[in-house]
């Protein structure tokens, strides 16, 4: 079985790659290979929380751990209830706000509601 993904245009698995290009035969269809590799890392993205959950947008989730806030005497208290995440892409994988405000957490403290 060969390792070149099939063909965006035709379905076929008669392809081959050829430099940095993928070409397909039949349909003469040419494509770059980092699409390729750029759409297997979306299916590795899946942000999970401290329990192998897969976490979306708009869920609730509960902080396991005290988190102190850079910059300020803030601390974010174990068991506290987050509803309505959003994720973004960095560093830190969830946008969310509270009551002391808005935050930017890591998704390895946080457990799904």
């Amino acid at each position: 079985m060969s390792q070149t993904p099939a063909c965006p245009q035709c379905t076929l698995e008669n392809t081959y790659l050829d430099g940095d290009v993928y070409i397909c035969p039949d349909c003469t269809y040419e494509w770059p290979a980092q699409a390729v590799a750029q759409d297997g890392d979306d299916a590795a993205k899946i942000i999970k929380d401290a329990n192998g959950n897969p976490l979306a947008d708009g869920d609730a989730v509960i902080l396991i751990k005290d988190l102190k806030v850079k910059g300020s005497s803030t601390v974010l208290k174990k068991g506290t209830k987050v509803k309505s995440i959003r994720l973004v892409a960095g560093d830190h994988e969830v946008d969310c706000k509270m009551d002391a405000g808005s935050f930017m957490l890591k998704a390895e403290f946080l457990k799904k509601a």
